[in-house]
């Protein structure tokens, strides 16, 4: 499987499974670049746009949404999630770093949707939007090609040798991820001295 001795030949294995998983198997490793890169930009820009589609709504106010049913049925599910936490997450994203989110945002699991969407809501321009997207698509298309898949496979394996030390290793991964959030949230709030005396 993916677990073969030498980085380049885990590389060029992950590669392999990743043409595969998206029926591009054989294909040189750049195709398979292009093609993911292609998929994650055209989703980050279709998510842009409902999010600039829902603003629009919100501008002529009861006027019918145009479009094709996929197209009304996308923009009427981005303003249902424009009022949610992960939104104000992204937006709030949006507000501090603008267009550095966008391209992280493409690293992240759980923000890229409410950063993208943001990205329309607020309006941002199509051409800032778009070369923030370009590093942030390009990258994230060299970590699905390379070492995300390639983490997908080997936890299939370990699972596939040992459930319980597929749910050890999770449990050891959710532990350091919760440690380092409660180690932010206690640096992030504010100590006694910190606070203006009355």
């Amino acid at each position: 499987m993916i677990l073969t001795t030498g980085y380049p030949r885990r590389v060029m294995r992950a590669s392999t499974d990743v043409a595969a998983a998206y029926g591009l198997a054989g294909k040189p490793f750049v195709v398979v670049l292009l093609v993911l890169f292609a998929i994650v930009f055209a989703r980050s820009h279709l998510t842009y746009w409902a999010g600039r589609g829902v603003v629009r709504g919100a501008m002529y106010g009861q006027e019918k949404i145009g479009g094709p049913a996929w197209w009304r049925a996308m923009v009427l599910r981005i303003g249902a999630f424009a009022a949610s936490a992960p939104a104000r997450r992204g937006l709030a994203l949006l507000h501090r770093f603008g267009p550095v989110a966008v391209t992280l945002a493409y690293l992240t699991v759980g923000v890229q949707t409410a950063v993208f969407a943001g990205s329309g809501l607020l309006r941002m321009p199509y051409l800032r939007f778009t070369l923030a997207s370009v590093p942030g698509a390009a990258a994230w298309a060299l970590v699905w090609a390379t070492v995300g898949f390639g983490a997908v496979w080997a936890g299939l394996a370990l699972a596939a040798r040992s459930p319980w030390a597929l749910v050890v290793a999770l449990a050891a991964v959710a532990a350091v991820v919760g440690g380092l959030v409660v180690r932010s949230r206690r640096s992030a709030r504010p100590t006694p001295a910190d606070s203006p005396a009355p």
